[in-house]
């Protein structure tokens, strides 16, 4: 029987992305899932602190073992910007497409395009606290290239496969290097010990 994980999170590329990585021996759940509509605050600005916030604020209504990942894009040359607001870093209507556009801008002229993105998994499971991060270096290009994956994918080359944007690798190849792949490795190697 599959073991249930209930992620906190309503973004479903990031559900598929970690379904993937796990494998059939679990069956991962979103907010939307499970008819979780409340919105989870975020309010801190380490990725460490808004995810296990997430994490606490989901387990406490609704009684069940659960798990938060936070995730951002590092860029060295402006001091970690965008970091922990990654996702809402062009303003309240930001989409991806927004938030490209202003770093980018901000990235013009910059000679250190250095970046690396973060992902850190807060798991609270019988009570305890278990924490698992993942980092993947690399630059950020001027021009988008790609189409798939989300998020700065189009704009970040990977230092381990620098040809490609993370948007023009496949899922395979992405989940072989990428921040959220490290962080679910060692989130699967902890499940596995229980089973």
């Amino acid at each position: 029987m599959k073991k249930e994980l209930i992620f906190a999170t309503s973004n479903s590329n990031k559900v598929v992305e970690i379904q993937t990585i796990l494998g059939n021996s679990f069956n991962v759940q979103s907010l939307k899932d499970i008819g979780f509509t409340k919105e989870l605050k975020e309010p801190f600005d380490t990725l460490e602190a808004n995810a296990r916030t997430k994490a606490e604020q989901l387990k406490n209504a609704i009684g069940k073992d659960c798990f938060a990942e936070d995730s951002g894009l590092f860029v060295n040359t402006l001091k970690g910007e965008p970091g922990v607001y990654s996702a809402r870093y062009s303003g309240l209507n930001a989409n991806d497409a927004n938030n490209i556009d202003l770093l980018l801008k901000n990235l013009s002229g910059k000679e250190d395009r250095t970046a690396y993105f973060k992902t850190v998994m807060h798991l609270i499971e019988q009570g305890e606290h278990h924490v698992f991060t993942g980092i993947c270096k690399g630059q950020i290009i001027e021009t988008p290239k790609g189409v798939g994956g989300f998020g700065y994918d189009p704009i970040f080359v990977p230092n381990a496969l620098p040809e490609r944007s993370f948007a023009q690798l496949s899922k395979t190849e992405k989940n072989t290097i990428s921040h959220r792949a490290q962080a679910t490795r060692a989130f699967v190697k902890h499940l596995q010990g229980k089973i």
